[in-house]
This record gives structure tokens, sequence and C-alpha cells, in this order.
């Protein structure tokens, strides 16, 4: 900011008496200083640019300013010292613009145990208390893109739940259970979320790569338990022991599939390797979240669905749009507990 520079003013009022556009001095100031391209000469076998520029011993100091001359509009040659002045300041090397405005960049770094989050409220507050009206500033570089993830990020995660609740939607054919699977990601979430405080980690990109892997990883502990129900649901069982049979006969691969994640996500937890630290949070993530939600989705989850079923049967099954089209199968049996007759196969065709 502090380079040796020449400032040239142009004097319009003295330039407009004389004929002399701003276009024609800066024309003459290109010409001589900027080595401007002005011609292409072609021969057989090779080409030359024509660069106009003024000889380096007459381009050395500021006074050689005043061997330039301008051309008005009646065609006139005047000397520039006629229609501009300079002077020698001290300035920016090169000024950078953002969007056409001038700019300068403020680069900053995060002290140890500081987070982004952080930094970059301290600097948008201080901004706003200092800046005057004409000056307005934003964040670059990688607190713009961390401002930029955080935002997208937490709308991508609705959209994603969103998107599991109509998919599960199509698949159960219910309003309802749905909402049973997804309960689960609100109790991992905070799970997680509360780990990351716990062990005083920072909630980085690398802490929402790993809640979304852990609304996955949790979502399919609700799918594998109230599918089983409901299909037990449609062989003839009542609500209460087919999620009982569920929590019965699922309950060991769900433990199974969860100890496998969950052990998966301890070295990344532990924060081993190779920039192990900065990856930390995304198994903190999975480690707490599925440690908390299986704790509480085993118990919460049952109970869930036998109050939505009840809702389902006693409300929604009233209206037409809201109803559910699950087939029931009864299984019937003599009284001597013999299974009856298999039918006789008809066949249809020509007789041979």
């Amino acid at each position: 900011l502090s380079t040796p520079s020449l400032q040239i003013d142009i004097l319009r009022d003295q330039a407009s008496s004389y004929g002399v556009s701003a276009q024609a001095i800066l024309n003459a100031l290109r010409n001589a200083y900027s080595q401007n391209y002005a011609y292409l000469i072609k021969k057989d076998t090779d080409q030359y640019q024509v660069i106009v520029e003024v000889k380096d011993i007459e381009r050395m100091k500021p006074d050689d300013l005043e061997k330039l001359y301008v051309r008005s509009s009646a065609g006139a040659l005047g000397p520039i010292r006629a229609v501009a002045s300079w002077k020698e300041v001290l300035g920016p090397q090169s000024v950078n613009h953002i969007n056409q405005f001038p700019s300068v960049t403020i680069f900053f770094n995060l002290v140890p145990g500081a987070v982004i989050g952080d930094a970059t409220k301290f600097v948008e507050k201080t901004a706003a208390e200092t800046l005057p009206p004409t000056v307005s500033g934003a964040l670059q570089g990688e607190a713009k893109v961390f401002q930029e993830t955080i935002s997208s990020l937490a709308i991508l995660m609705i959209f994603a739940v969103f998107a599991m609740y109509v998919i599960l939607g199509i698949l159960y054919e219910s309003y309802v259970h749905p909402i049973t699977v997804l309960t689960a990601l609100p109790v991992a979430t905070v799970g997680g979320l509360a780990t990351l405080l716990l062990f005083g980690q920072e909630a980085s990109l690398y802490a929402y790569v790993g809640m979304f892997l852990l609304i996955g990883i949790v979502k399919k502990n609700g799918i594998m338990m109230i599918d089983f129900a409901l299909q037990r649901m449609a062989e003839g069982l009542d609500r209460v022991a087919a999620v009982h049979e569920a929590c019965v006969e699922r309950f060991r691969p769900i433990m199974m599939t969860t100890f496998a994640a969950l052990m998966g996500a301890v070295p990344l937890a532990l924060g081993h390797g190779a920039d192990g630290k900065s990856r930390q949070p995304l198994g903190l993530i999975i480690v707490g979240g599925l440690i908390v939600s299986q704790l509480i989705t085993l118990y919460v989850t049952p109970a869930l669905f036998l109050y939505l079923e009840a809702f389902q049967e006693n409300v929604l099954d009233r209206y037409a749009f809201f109803r559910t089209h699950r087939q029931t199968c009864v299984k019937v049996e003599h009284h001597d507990g013999t299974p009856p007759p298999r039918p006789e196969p008809v066949l249809a065709g020509r007789e041979s």
C-alpha cells in the first residue's frame, strides 16, 4: 500500500477549452507507457507484432511526461502539461476490484482454539460498527465458502428428510409410518452434536457430512423394525403382537449393523492418521449419534408405532384420501389343527 506512484489528474476545464477529450489523453498515455499492441505484420514464414511505446530512456522520470503531446479535435498538437497535472504519491501497487468497485482485502488467521464461525461473526460485527456508509464489506475466501456451505447444507438436509418421507410413504402406502421411522433422526442429531460439545470440537464441514451419514444409518433401524411389523400385521396379527415380534426378531440385525458402523467410525473419532484432527468431528458425530439414538429408539420407535397405527385406524381410515391400502391375510385352520385342503387347479384350454 506504500508503493511510489505517479498520480495524473486531467484538467477537464482546460482540456475542454482546447478541444482535447479525456479519451485523447488516455490514448496518449497508453501508447507511451503500456506497450500497446497496435498491428500485426504477416510474412511468409513468420508474424511480427507492432508495439507502440516510448524509448526506455525517455520514460524513466516523472518529468518525462512533459515530452508528450496530445491531439485536439481540430487536429492541433499540444503539450500534455497544458491539460493534465501530476504528482508523486504513495499508493497500492495494484487496485483490485470486486463487482466493479475498488476493493482492499484484509486477511486474518485463527488463533489456536478458535473456530471460524466465531471469527466471521466478530469480523462482521466489527465491520458494521467501523465502516462508513460509503464502504461495504463482505467475506471472501475460506470464510465465504464456510458461510455459503453452512446455509446450503441446512437447506439440503431439510430436502433430504422430505425426500426420505416421500419415498417411505410410497413404500409403506401410509402417511404416518414414515414419521415413525424419521423420529430417530432428531435424537441422533442431538446426540451427535452433544458429543461434539462434550469433546470440544467444532461443527465443521466434516461434522455436517457426518450428520448426513448418521441419518442414513439410523433410519435403517426404524425401517427394519417397522417393515417387519407391517408384514406381521398383513398376516393377521394385531399391532401390539406384530411390533413385539418385530422388536424381538430384528433386535440382533439392528445391533449388528449399528455396532459395525460404530466400530468403523471409532478410528475417525480418535483422530488417527494424517490430518486426522480435521476428520475427528465426523467420527464423533457418528459414534455419539449412534449410541444415543440406539438407546432411545429401541424403546421409543415401537411405542410411537402403536400410537400412530391407532391414529391411522381410528382417524385417518375414515377418509378415503388418507386410508391405507394394506391387505390382510387371515390364517385358516381346522379345529383339529390340520390345514385346509388345497383347491384343485382349474385348467382352461383345448382338450388334448
